[in-house]
């Protein structure tokens, strides 16, 4: 990396998302901004045993519309997912890899389950037919990182493909990954992103064991309150987020549009315990010093921040305090909002699509409201815009994540000014 020259700027030229609110950019922002909820009872398996039988599904998604079917067939959801994204992200940035210098350019593709349908499914043929029965193409389809192959090999992007876990935090910090790269000189393009498919039985049983999901099986539409006095988890749901990132001065000199400009990215992990945050939050407060420290930005600059909210009571707990804690004064005038009810909670590809989220409420100006939020719950006071999209020029914003094991991730991002 070239270090003889101040960082480069990082801005955001294309959108691909393929999610349970829509699919492609415009689809997806009309349903966030209208506060459409995608939840409903589960249709992929037989749920009637489960305590929970609610999901955010894709619906109407064709694979033969961004791939060639006889292909699309080989892959898994999350490999379809993730290709198609892709796409629709290179598109909305009019742009091609064939037509950039190969080692300028690369994928980064956040995920924390891929493979998983695969992995059960052809466990389930072995144990009926023997390995003779099994699919040639589980090497492809349960190897966890190759989802951002198959999309290099779709787009034709040879310069690196990376594959990033750190659970429900792993699609913002591919986004963080490739801000990196482009900033430090190691590429002037990047795809990043991520995709999930978890809806699968025995995975979806052992989140129904963990208490983190909505029981309100018979109201899929208010299940996910965040903040909520009477919240109860969270609704799991599938998709794909993607963002083609690019240097400031390439995007201008081919005339791309730009939605936003990337400033800082943190990370931190807290090491307190396998699935639950630190009660004061601390984590995600450190994450969110490191990424504005890297923008190089005071807190009074930051207009909104896409909360993680997973309507649980000590994500939400945790982190209204950490967000205090971080901001203090200035925390009371910050518009906070969680967008998961809307999508449901996509695991290693929310901090992805919500960072599409983010860039378009920048675009737009206008903040997503969080659904469902009638009654805040006791430490829970922030201003979450509840209830409707909020018309307003935000500034800076921040899109927050945080995963398994104490992983946090932070980014920041800007409206874009050319000056």
């Amino acid at each position: 990396m070239n270090t003889d020259f101040p960082p480069r700027r990082v801005v955001i030229t294309g959108l691909g998302v393929v999610a349970p609110n829509g699919l492609g950019a415009d689809a997806f922002w009309k349903s966030l901004r209208a506060g459409e909820s995608a939840a409903g009872p589960i249709t992929r398996f037989d749920a009637s045993e489960l305590p929970n039988r609610i999901a955010c599904e894709v619906r109407n998604f064709d694979p033969g519309n961004f791939m060639e079917r006889k292909k699309a067939r080989r892959f898994e959801l999350s490999i379809q997912y993730g290709i198609a994204a892709a796409r629709l992200a290179m598109d909305d940035a009019r742009a091609e890899f064939s037509q950039l210098d190969a080692d300028r350019a690369g994928i980064v593709e956040g995920t924390s389950v891929a493979g998983t349908e695969t992995i059960l499914g052809e466990h389930e043929v072995y144990m009926q037919k023997g390995f003779r029965g099994v699919s040639p193409f589980t090497m492809v389809n349960a190897y966890g990182g190759s989802g951002c192959g198959e999309i290099a090999l779709q787009l034709g992007i040879k310069g690196h493909a990376i594959s990033l876990n750190t659970g429900s935090a792993s699609g913002n910090d591919a986004v963080g990954y490739a801000f990196d790269m482009i900033r430090g000189d190691g590429a002037d393009v990047m795809l990043a992103g991520g995709s999930e498919a978890p809806l699968v039985r025995p995975l979806f049983g052992a989140f129904c064991l963990t208490r983190v999901m909505s029981a309100r099986n018979d109201t899929p539409l208010t299940a996910m309150r965040p903040f909520d006095k009477s919240r109860d988890g969270f609704v799991l749901g599938e998709g794909a987020g993607f963002l083609v990132l690019e240097e400031l001065a390439h995007a201008l000199g081919r005339g791309a549009k730009i939605y936003a400009e990337v400033l800082g990215h943190g990370r931190s992990c807290e090491a307190y315990h396998s699935v639950a945050p630190h009660p004061d939050g601390l984590g995600m407060h450190r994450a969110m010093e490191k990424a504005l420290r890297q923008a190089r930005l005071h807190v009074s600059e930051v207009t909104y921040v896409n909360a993680h909210a997973t309507a649980t009571e000590l994500n939400d707990t945790a982190e209204t305090k950490a967000i205090k804690s971080f901001f203090g004064g200035h925390a009371p005038r910050l518009a906070v909002s969680g967008t998961k009810p809307v999508t449901g909670h996509l695991l290693g590809a929310a901090g992805a699509v919500e960072s599409v989220a983010t860039a378009l409420a920048i675009h737009h100006r206008e903040i997503p409201a969080t659904l469902n939020l009638a009654e805040p719950a006791d430490g829970c006071d922030l201003d979450y815009v509840p209830g409707r999209a909020r018309p307003y020029p935000i500034r800076v914003a921040m899109n927050l994540s945080c995963g398994f094991g104490g992983k946090n991730s932070c980014l920041v991002l800007k409206e874009f000014i050319r000056a």
